[in-house]
């Protein structure tokens, strides 16, 4: 079955720039992987079959070139800078892309530099016990007739990714494009448990809000910042698809891969409008949540306003009882501070008069508290 090619320039080993052998110019010492090499996995297929399993890069670029048409995956976990450049230099890689691969930290994008194809994607995982999203950073490396993938982090793992490839020869088959698209079919199918995710942390963040949990406040504003970064990983793959599927009369992609990534490209779509949807309800939460938290203040000042009107109340209240009873008091104190000379100790009606006094001077306070609301 020919092969058929993605949207990339001519790769053919004929277009190819001269490159160098590592195994005869020494160019990557050949480290195995149980001695620290960067090297995960590596594979060199032929008629979507894998022929050979190098442990080391020398051997892996050894193999793909004793036959024509063979194929090699590499898969590298934070490799070092001399590592990838050795690999540039035997695959013509663009030393930009190569700058990006190492430093990391990239936002998903795709690139093409002479025969090469450079693709960066970001992985994301919802985990449980946190209840946080994760991400990880791919970086992918496209040729004719190799592929070569960087992680940075321990996801995503294309360990699932490549057992798939190889029980699909026929997949295989199609050469580096359908491994690309296998990755970019992983990345995205990824993304499904990460918008499950989400969205049952919103549906909690609705029940916090309408049951006056305090610190739903601090959940909406991580929660938004995670959909924010959710959003900047899935939303550049519109453009990297977009890219990707622009070229396939150009370079006659085999319409059973057009139909694969076109498939890919729904999937994307349905994610970022699921990650807008979601940034939409969590404004429309925080909206609700500020309302609800500005009336339940009005309400506690309110309750606060009434507790202290009913004290005022109470104080009236008490101050003027004391000063109805204050009143006697006073004429009873006069009359009592025993005096020799008080004209009316010796007067008959003295006495009834203080009373008279008393009680009068006593209803007349209690007549104008009682007018004036107090009592």
């Amino acid at each position: 079955m020919p092969r058929r090619r993605l949207p990339l320039p001519s790769m053919g080993r004929r277009g190819m720039a001269p490159s160098r052998n590592l195994a005869q110019d020494g160019a990557i010492p050949a480290v195995p992987m149980s001695r620290g090499s960067s090297l995960i996995d590596s594979g060199v297929y032929e008629d979507g079959h894998r022929v050979v399993s190098p442990t080391d890069l020398v051997s892996t670029v050894a193999a793909l070139r004793e036959r024509e048409g063979r194929v090699a995956w590499m898969g590298l976990y934070r490799p070092a800078e001399e590592e990838l450049n050795s690999l540039a230099a035997e695959f013509d890689l663009h030393e930009l892309a190569v700058e990006d691969a190492v430093l990391a930290h990239q936002r998903p994008k795709l690139e093409r530099y002479g025969s090469t194809l450079f693709v960066v994607l970001r992985a994301a995982r919802y985990v449980d016990e946190s209840e946080k999203v994760e991400f990880g950073e791919l970086h992918l490396f496209i040729g004719a007739d190799f592929l070569l993938t960087v992680r940075h982090a321990e996801s995503p793992s294309l360990a699932e990714v490549r057992k798939r490839m190889e029980a699909d020869p026929d997949l295989l088959r199609l050469g580096t494009e359908a491994i690309l698209y296998a990755i970019l079919d992983a990345v995205v199918d990824g993304y499904g448990p990460v918008l499950k995710g989400l969205e049952n942390d919103i549906d909690e963040i609705e029940t916090q809000v309408f049951t006056g949990d305090p610190t739903v406040s601090r959940r909406i504003y991580e929660l938004s910042q995670e959909v924010v970064d959710f959003q900047r990983a899935v939303t550049p793959l519109t453009a990297i698809l977009t890219g990707l599927t622009g070229g396939f009369q150009k370079y006659r992609v085999d319409e059973e891969l057009q139909r694969y990534l076109r498939d890919v490209a729904d999937h994307v779509t349905v994610a970022v409008e699921r990650i807008e949807n979601y940034r939409s309800q969590l404004r429309d939460i925080l909206t609700v949540n500020a309302t609800l938290v500005g009336q339940r203040q009005n309400e506690e000042m309110q309750a606060m306003t009434e507790a202290s009107f009913a004290q005022s109340e109470e104080v009236k209240k008490i101050s003027s009882w004391a000063a109805i009873l204050f009143a006697p008091s006073l004429i009873g104190g006069i009359y009592g501070m025993n005096f020799t000379h008080m004209p009316e100790l010796q007067w008959t009606y003295g006495y009834p008069l203080a009373l008279l006094l008393m009680l009068g001077l006593s209803v007349t306070l209690y007549v104008i508290f009682k007018r004036r609301g107090w009592l």
